[in-house]
């Protein structure tokens, strides 16, 4: 049975398929958001030694009192130590000795741009920094899991269902999250948040898939649940430019999820699923109030006389190393958000126009390309190094939005929130390892972006083995599954 040929009457952008795409793209807003909040939550300031016994008594200064050391990077420049202090003499405040020591007292942090973030709250400096790209790890881990979990739970209990619990899952876990008293607690967390903000993302892509027809499919996938996910992205240092505590921008962040309730009555399930449980009569009720919302009349019979169907690394990379860029943080991820708005647009433009292979396959070889390019621009010209990230970004986000249409497209409706799932896991693997790709710039700053321009390339000529769906209707079973291009 060809679902949409069945359904043609309905219609392609009637009343219920702007609202449909409108509200499922509007859910994926807090999903740009959620993992990107790291940048600003636990991003360090400037920080020090704390020197309880400098006072203008002793007569000593920062520069007796800290060693020098040379900054990140290998450029040669030299500033104070960031982990160690001079000794006192004899342990008393009379003078200072030519050894070193930790900071035994703690750190004092600079609140010229953060009032807090997790890394002034637990100390995550020093001999604990390595905690800050675990704890998006942590989140990733969670996302991981969501990925592997989320598909068979939509494959067997619905698209809405998994929707709606997922979202209700990210937006409570957010908000306890708040309330963290340890890293230990604010990380175990986090990974509950990733298990419902790849799953309510991935409920919703599939949902949306399913219900609107051939022509809008391509423009949800790029214009609705991409653009939407990226419009939360740009929200992100808008709000963290005015909220500089790290828990009332967590609270600020989540608190939107609460408004997605009444979503739940106006969003059905997906009548394609419903038709592979054998659910006859559910899929034809929800179908029959989609032609009373448009304003067409169903036909008396619909289903019955029919037989029944039963890159991630380089992404997150780039999108997490907005502070070790040159120039303000602040404008520097909202400028990587608007390189994905801009991706997703020229993505949408190409699919409908250019085989979907080739719309994967030429981004990401020419992201790749460009990434590697950057290790020969000078270290004076950074205003280049940036713009040629941003080049590789736009590649990347304009072959990742692909992917998932791609994989709407070859999967059959009986396995294909399991499909999706298990696609999105194997990318999360890669976005487990990214937080950890920026600070690799302690050896070289051009390295980061060396390792993840390779990975691409090499992801790009993968690509060509895709199958190519474009104007092929949905696969309702296994056997009309397209093999690869060996």
């Amino acid at each position: 049975m060809d679902y949409d040929e069945v359904t043609s009457f309905l219609g392609e952008w009637g009343a219920f398929q702007k609202g449909v795409f409108l509200l499922l793209s509007l859910s994926t807003v807090p999903n740009g958001y959620a993992g990107m909040a790291m940048v600003f939550l636990g991003d360090t300031p400037d920080h020090r030694c704390q020197l309880p016994f400098l006072n203008a008594s002793n007569h000593l200064n920062l520069s007796q009192a800290l060693p020098l050391e040379e900054q990140a990077g290998g450029r040669g420049e030299q500033a104070f130590s960031r982990c160690e202090r001079y000794r006192r003499a004899n342990g008393t405040g009379a003078g200072l000795s030519n050894d070193t020591e930790g900071c035994l007292d703690g750190w004092h942090f600079g609140s010229e741009q953060y009032k807090s973030t997790i890394v002034t709250e637990w100390s995550l400096v020093c001999g604990d920094s390595w905690k800050v790209p675990f704890s998006l790890s942590v989140f990733f881990m969670g996302v991981l899991s969501g990925s592997f979990v989320s598909g068979q739970i939509s494959d067997r209990f619905g698209r809405k269902v998994t929707l709606f619990v997922t979202m209700a899952v990210q937006t409570v876990f957010s908000l306890v999250q708040v309330m963290s008293v340890s890293w230990v607690m604010f990380c175990f967390l986090y990974f509950i948040v990733g298990l419902g903000q790849i799953s309510n993302y991935v409920a919703a892509f599939v949902l949306g898939s399913e219900l609107l027809g051939k022509s809008t499919r391509v423009t949800f996938s790029t214009l609705g649940v991409c653009v939407f996910y990226a419009i939360g992205y740009a929200l992100l240092p808008l709000l963290a430019y005015f909220i500089r505590s790290w828990r009332v921008l967590l609270a600020a962040l989540s608190l939107p999820g609460l408004l997605y309730i009444p979503l739940w009555w106006l969003i059905p399930e997906s009548p394609r699923w419903l038709l592979a449980q054998g659910r006859i009569d559910e899929a034809e009720a929800i179908v029959r109030a989609i032609a009373r919302k448009n304003g067409v009349t169903a036909p008396e019979v619909i289903f019955k006389d029919y037989q029944l169907f039963i890159i991630s690394i380089s992404y997150f990379g780039l999108s997490l190393s907005t502070p070790n860029m040159n120039g303000d943080p602040y404008l520097n991820c909202f400028l990587s958000a608007l390189v994905e708005i801009l991706a997703y647009f020229a993505a949408w433009l190409l699919l409908r126009w250019v085989p979907r292979r080739a719309v994967l396959t030429v981004p990401m070889l020419t992201g790749g390309l460009v990434l590697c390019l950057i290790h020969f621009v000078p270290p004076d010209y950074s205003v280049l190094s940036m713009s040629l990230a941003m080049v590789a970004k736009c590649g990347v986000t304009t072959a990742l939005s692909v992917l998932y249409i791609s994989a709407v497209e070859m999967f059959p409706t009986v396995v294909r929130g399991m499909g999706i799932g298990i696609c999105s896991m194997a990318s999360k693997i890669g976005s487990t390892i990214a937080p950890f790709f920026p600070f690799l710039d302690i050896y070289d700053k051009k390295l980061p972006y060396i390792l993840m321009g390779l990975l691409t390339l090499v992801a790009g000529l993968l690509s060509i083995l895709m199958p190519e769906t474009r104007g092929t209707p949905l696969p309702q079973q296994l056997s009309e599954v397209q093999t690869l291009n060996w």
